[in-house]
């Protein structure tokens, strides 16, 4: 009698990441209200890391704080620093409160700007807004 392995405790097989060196980059920064994510991109739009306001032990009201988004984004320029990347194009999405820092978080780090590109969704018409807030 053969002994087979169960199902449940095969071993499980990560395929390995391949490493290359990239010199050019995108950065899409998607600014909401609460909080500021931060994803690093190769041209072809393949993710090659993350970080957010709250990934990085924000929480609460202090995700949405514009140091936040500055910590998130050279805590994801980090992430990526073994790929070797020179110069990026920065994509912005949103219009919360860490959109500016953030950018100026990757230019702090010594990275090359070449584009900054505004990406906001505008609505044109688009959907009945919510009524107005009461104080």
């Amino acid at each position: 009698m053969v002994d087979s392995i169960p199902s449940n405790e095969k071993p499980k097989v990560r395929r390995k990441k391949i490493k290359r060196m990239l010199t050019q980059a995108r950065v899409c920064i998607t600014a909401g209200e609460n909080n500021t994510i931060v994803t690093f991109t190769d041209p072809e739009g393949q993710v090659l890391g993350w970080s957010s306001c709250g990934s990085t032990g924000f929480s609460g009201t202090r995700k949405s704080t514009p140091y936040a988004a500055k910590v998130a984004a050279e805590t994801a320029l980090e992430k990526v620093q073994g790929y070797g990347i020179q110069s990026v194009t920065v994509e912005v999405k949103g219009l919360g409160p860490g959109r500016e820092q953030a950018i100026r978080g990757l230019l702090g780090a010594g990275l090359n700007l070449d584009a900054i590109i505004d990406r906001t969704p505008i609505a044109h018409g688009g959907c009945r807004p919510s009524r107005r807030r009461r104080v």
